[in-house]
């Protein structure tokens, strides 16, 4: 049975591409709640001491983090100080002032990194092998925040495979291809597109589909067991390059590939794929957006910013 509506929930890195949506998501499963979405530094204890004092949320979804690699390769510093004591910080803010509240903390399936063998599907309990400084930033918050929930924090970890959708930014594989694209399109580049390792293989989501999977982390936080991890994956893996095929048909566009070196990522790994069995489970949660309306809302994003473009 669902738990009872929250009635103040408190959202950090609401301006961002994930907080977008799960911001628009949460007012829709919440109408009469309060939404917090004001931001907090979460270098600055006091800062997050007095948020945490003054809203006493029901539900805290965190997903302020630094999380880009080239953020973190910019300020390592800054990237250990945000995504993991960031996190500590706001958990012993929400143990002091607001201790039956939920802390949703999104952690990321980058934390496996290469824990798959032979390419099997990762279940929760695969060993922690971050590949980047982002990864290994989440992963140690992940495994902190699991040892306070030893001693009563109310947490969840839901831990989302790569997902994509509108208003992602052109850092990452699927909106980069669907810019270049929309750039032909508008005659603003030659047919050439400049892509990375496209022989990677991806657990791929719409962002739409990891926002219900986090309504439905808070409707049955009554339920998890404490400290839950959860896979927030599809368990179908699809090639890079194929994706990148897809966006060209859906378009019509015929274009030159070129590989560039500085598109690849140190430490990829070449497969990566979900077992969902879990969230499935406990959460009664499966992706529901087709696979052709993500790629098409993609394009259609980046048609439109690419046609507001000076």
């Amino acid at each position: 049975m669902p738990a009872p509506a929250p009635r103040r929930v408190l959202l950090t890195g609401a301006s961002g591409f994930v907080g977008g949506h799960l911001r628009r998501a949460l007012a829709a499963a919440y109408p009469r709640a309060a939404l917090i979405t004001e931001p907090a530094d979460l270098r600055d204890e006091r800062a997050v001491d007095a948020l945490v004092a003054r809203t006493r949320p029901d539900v805290c979804a965190h997903l302020a983090a630094v999380a880009t690699l080239a953020a973190a390769r910019d300020d390592e510093a800054r990237c250990w100080d945000v995504n993991l004591h960031g996190s500590l910080r706001l958990a012993r803010a929400i143990e002091r002032h607001a201790p039956d509240c939920l802390l949703l903390f999104v952690s990321s399936a980058a934390v496996y990194g290469d824990a798959a063998v032979a390419g099997r599907p990762i279940g929760e309990d695969a060993p922690l092998a971050p590949q980047t400084l982002y990864a290994a930033t989440k992963a140690a918050a992940d495994l902190a925040l699991g040892a306070m929930a030893a001693h009563g924090l109310r947490l969840a970890r839901p831990r989302p495979f790569n997902h994509t959708g509108p208003g992602q930014s052109a850092e990452l594989a699927i909106p980069a291809f669907a810019r270049q694209i929309a750039r032909i399109e508008a005659g603003r580049q030659a047919p050439r597109l400049e892509v990375g390792n496209l022989d990677v293989w991806r657990d791929f989501l719409d962002v739409r589909d990891v926002c219900a999977a986090y309504i439905a982390c808070i409707d049955r936080r009554d339920a998890l067991p404490p400290g839950a991890v959860l896979n927030i994956g599809s368990g179908v893996a699809r090639r890079v390059g194929d994706v990148l095929d897809e966006l060209l048909a859906l378009a019509g566009v015929a274009a030159e590939i070129r590989a560039e070196p500085a598109r690849v990522r140190a430490g990829d790994v070449a497969r990566q794929v979900a077992d969902p069995a879990r969230s499935r489970a406990l959460l009664d949660w499966r992706p529901g957006v087709p696979w052709a309306r993500t790629l098409a809302d993609v394009l259609a994003d980046w048609r439109g910013r690419v046609g507001a473009e000076p």
